[in-house]
């Protein structure tokens, strides 16, 4: 079964990179030893946008053997950076009507899109970098403003980080004062589950500052 409702709604902020790229190469990681890694709770229905997602590109969805976490080392916060930032850059934003055109759909690597085109291309490219599928899912949340949007999720062994098309910064998951809903399965990208509603407190401290190099 699948879901037609919560669609996710997304933001639309020009120039989002410019805002912050002064700071794009220099990420500021919690401590691993203070983090917990998402929670998942029952099973719940997929976005209906991407079920057509699905069927439009295959080979996006196919299930991976086992849930997986990367190295979050600096080769790899390089490439984490590089790709958030190159699809922020890339891709116009754009509102699109999904109920109104059923030709709207969520695409990979457009000149134009909302959320949900630059979550599904960054999850898209860094599995053409060689990152495994298993680690990159796909998550429904609700901004402060309560304002449906969809990220991509990179599971490491520093804890979830999340790759946003509203900020160039890579954060995560506990610091982004979201609301979490759902995730795609680590198994299979296809089917989602919902998210548990975290219980922690403020982070305990904020160390090992990876600087990422330039291009």
């Amino acid at each position: 079964m699948y879901w037609r409702l919560s669609v996710p709604v997304c933001m639309i902020v020009a120039s989002v990179v410019s805002a912050d790229s002064a700071d794009a190469r220099t990420q500021t990681l919690p401590d691993p030893h203070t983090l917990t890694a998402i929670v998942e709770s029952a099973p719940t229905l997929a976005p209906f946008q991407h079920v057509r997602f699905c069927l439009r590109y295959p080979a996006e969805c196919k299930p991976s053997s086992a849930a997986q976490r990367i190295e979050l080392d600096v080769q790899t916060m390089r490439l984490l950076d590089r790709v958030n930032r190159d699809v922020n850059l890339a891709i116009t934003p754009e509102v699109k009507a999904y109920d109104a055109d059923l030709a709207d759909g969520w695409t990979i690597d457009p000149d134009r899109g909302d959320c949900n085109d630059y979550a599904v291309t960054k999850r898209h490219n860094l599995i053409a970098k060689g990152l495994p599928s298993g680690a990159l899912r796909l998550s429904v949340i609700k901004t402060a403003s309560g304002i449906g949007h969809l990220v991509l999720v990179v599971a490491t062994t520093n804890g979830d980080m999340v790759l946003d098309n509203l900020t160039s910064a890579i954060r995560p998951w506990q610091i982004t004062e979201y609301r979490w809903l759902k995730i795609q399965s680590a198994t299979d990208p296809r089917l989602w589950n919902a998210v548990k509603s975290p219980e922690f407190g403020p982070m305990a401290s904020q160390s090992g500052r990876l600087r990422v190099a330039d291009r």
